[in-house]
């Protein structure tokens, strides 16, 4: 590993912190409550569309796009050092991180000139934003299980079923989808990709709403929804290598649990009281602090080394995976402990009078569906397991049977 930046990629660096120290503020400067990244209404998502603007006119909204897209033919290193650098500042986030770190680029390996040049520009500058519809109720983690049907009507598709936990369904302007276009085939060889507004008739969104009082996941159902046959990424059976495309941009686009994280329970232990004294010299909390700060560290040197492989200009391999695999359970169990230490104050949800804004507790309520989201623990320890350690793969039984042959709760 090479922690050192060359001379081009300090030069960057220091460009990316100039248009940072001008526009945004470090959120070293800022209370615990205006720290978090959440998108929870109107207002921020607002927000979030004004500061993309403001990246997408200064050249940093997409470092390693096209400059004929609104990128500047950057390397993939200098979006890793803006992406580290803007992790230091308050700034909206989240909201086209699926649009631009997993939707476009599937497009830009499969649709033609005059598609992207009426796509890609509005979801750069924050103008559309985009969503991804990939789960479904019957199929849990196994995306090849997917019973979304697209029929054929001459030059359409006629689509009808349902996506489920759809990030930022409810305030996407376009989604891609996979859908089962024949179910005569091998489960993963019957699937085609499309993109649709989600305006389109006969697409409903409801939010789900989630423990922690937001709602930012939700369930789509499709019925009778006509998409051109235009509108279709890749060849009609090609939709798991499309979809596949879509995954690998996912694990790069889908990384850290936001915070609280070990420098913020320090910040409280620090300033807490407990029976025995000040919480800090608490030999049972110092375990857990050096645990979590342990953790951070190993989760530093991982993202260093995709950091190195990508300035020598390699491919960052399936590691990716850990960074997310560790940090949202981390954030579980120090949003856990937080609460432990706040005792009684520990159950107030209320921003304005719990310790901390209520970060513990908001950082707890939401750990469980980030450790779903982008690839549940199980998925991305197998990934782990095989692609990393070389362990062997699990048995598939299902792998090379016609899809409506697969028995089911239905059969």
């Amino acid at each position: 590993m090479d922690f050192n930046d060359t001379p081009e990629e300090a030069a960057f660096r220091a460009e990316v912190r100039a248009f940072l120290d001008a526009n945004a503020k470090l959120k070293s400067e800022a209370q615990p409550a205006t720290r978090r990244r959440y998108i929870s209404d109107r207002d921020e998502l607002t927000r979030a569309k004004l500061w993309q603007a403001k990246k997408a006119e200064a050249g940093f909204a997409r470092i390693t796009w096209p400059k004929r897209w609104g990128g500047r033919d950057g390397s993939a290193i200098q979006q890793v050092i803006y992406n580290e650098e803007e992790a230091r500042y308050l700034v909206p986030g989240g909201v086209f991180s699926i649009g631009l770190g997993m939707c476009i680029p599937t497009m830009m390996g499969y649709c033609d000139e005059a598609t992207l040049q009426r796509y890609v520009p509005p979801a750069l500058k924050g103008e559309e934003i985009w969503c991804q519809l990939f789960s479904e109720p019957a199929g849990g983690s196994d995306l090849a299980g997917l019973r979304t049907r697209a029929e054929r009507d001459g030059e359409d598709w006629v689509i009808n079923g349902q996506k489920i936990w759809t990030s930022g369904a409810h305030y996407s302007d376009y989604g891609i989808l996979i859908t089962r276009t024949d179910p005569r085939a091998k489960k993963h060889a019957g699937l085609t990709m499309f993109f649709l507004s989600m305006k389109s008739p006969g697409v409903e969104v409801r939010p789900i709403k989630q423990i922690s009082g937001t709602s930012n996941f939700n369930e789509v159902f499709f019925t009778d929804v006509r998409i051109p046959d235009s509108q279709r990424i890749g060849k009609v059976g090609d939709g798991w290598k499309v979809s596949l495309t879509t995954l690998m941009n996912e694990r790069l686009a889908v990384g850290d649990a936001p915070g609280p994280d070990a420098e913020d329970i320090l910040e409280l232990v620090r300033t807490l009281e407990l029976e025995d004294g000040p919480a800090i010299r608490n030999a049972a909390v110092r375990e857990r602090l050096a645990d979590w700060y342990v953790k951070s560290q190993g989760l530093k040197y991982t993202k260093f080394r995709t950091m190195t492989a990508l300035s020598r200009g390699q491919t960052p391999g399936p590691e990716s995976s850990i960074t997310k695999a560790v940090s949202a359970s981390k954030l579980q169990e120090i949003g856990s402990f937080g609460m432990d230490l706040l005792g009684m104050a520990g159950g107030i949800m209320d921003t304005e009078l719990a310790p901390m804004q209520a970060w513990f507790q908001e950082a707890l309520l939401m750990a469980p569906g980030l450790r779903i989201a982008g690839g549940t623990d199980e998925i991305l320890r197998n990934i782990i397991a095989e692609r990393v350690l070389g362990l062997p793969g699990d048995i598939r039984v299902d792998k090379d049977v016609p899809f409506n042959e697969i028995p089911s709760g239905r059969s």
